[in-house]
């Protein structure tokens, strides 16, 4: 389940955490676009629940190595190459070659997490002299979030995994076949749109916004006409460059938006989640959509809704 939940102080999360073990989801992972940082809900994580293994995109050796000490073997890190609107707009670093970039700091990070010294220029950057006072025990994998042909093969060759995104079920396949031989106990992570209410109408208008917001960035928009998707985002594409987002909401397919954001009852979510696992996920990650049914700000409502929602993986468990 991606965390944390809206609505909720991150000082209340320990009951969100704890709702979410007795369902019987076994990780946590983080993500940081313009909330809350990637690290504190997972160290909050580390010590209310220690069952819990934990993921994130974090950027920082440092913030890395103090997690997977505060959570030895259960702390995976993952990095990616993000956007021009979060790295130049929002955080006033240069967006220039992000695949290189991207190879280059997880090249670092491999090295600074075994407690080597690191000191030499990478083709971006360059880095003198820094040792970790406190390499981890355990050093975390590192899985790379890619979408699509060269990042993809990036992943299989130096990362210990690779984190898909914005891709539906039938997706899958392609994008597992371009990771071609992959390390030894490789992982690949999706992360899923989940909106659990039977209410078809509320869930196509909320994905349409987020499609509009998501897949008409440069990077998405190119992963999706490799996915097959030209021919039915061109209109969604067409009317957004014109400037007329209310056409453009209306352009995206009922079919995409279902592809893409999963919705019914928990229990029909669940078995669509299970879809990707069929397909080569091997660690579904939840992104959870409000509803009508439930917000995120009544933790009793969430209580029932992650126990219907991983009823399977708990009893599994």
């Amino acid at each position: 389940m991606t965390v944390p939940m809206g609505g909720i102080p991150l000082a209340d999360h320990a009951a969100v955490y704890a709702a979410l073990a007795d369902a019987g989801f076994t990780d946590v992972w983080s993500s940081e676009v313009n909330g809350a940082d990637a690290f504190t809900p997972l160290t909050l994580a580390a010590a209310w629940q220690p069952g819990l293994r934990l993921g994130t995109p974090g950027l920082l050796a440092m913030s890395a190595a103090a997690l997977a000490d505060a959570a030895p073997g259960r702390f995976a890190l993952g990095i990616g190459a993000s956007s021009p609107v979060v790295v130049s707009d929002w955080n006033a670093v240069e967006f220039t070659e992000p695949f290189r970039r991207t190879r280059d700091v997880l090249r670092f990070l491999r090295a600074a997490l075994r407690g080597e010294t690191v000191d030499g220029a990478f083709d971006t950057f360059a880095v003198r002299r820094f040792t970790l006072e406190r390499p981890p025990a355990v050093p975390p994998p590192l899985l790379l979030a890619a979408l699509r042909p060269g990042m993809l093969r990036l992943a299989a060759a130096e990362a210990d995994g690779v984190i898909l995104n914005w891709l539906a079920a039938t997706d899958v396949p392609r994008a597992v076949a371009e990771l071609g031989r992959r390390r030894t106990q490789f992982e690949v992570v999706a992360r899923i749109f989940v909106c659990p209410t039977e209410d078809a109408g509320y869930a196509r208008t909320l994905g349409r916004r987020m499609i509009t917001s998501y897949l008409t960035v440069p990077a998405y928009a190119e992963f999706h006409r490799w996915l097959g998707r030209q021919e039915a985002l061109a209109g969604m594409w067409a009317a957004w460059a014109a400037g007329d987002r209310r056409v453009a909401l209306a352009a995206i397919p009922d079919e995409v938006v279902d592809a893409l954001i999963l919705h019914g009852s928990p229990e029909q979510c669940r078995a669509q989640v299970n879809r990707y696992v069929d397909a080569g996920v091997d660690v579904p990650v939840l992104a959870l959509l409000p509803t009508p049914e439930a917000t995120a700000a009544d933790p009793a409502a969430l209580t029932t809704l992650f126990a219907r929602l991983g009823r399977d993986a708990k009893e599994a468990a």
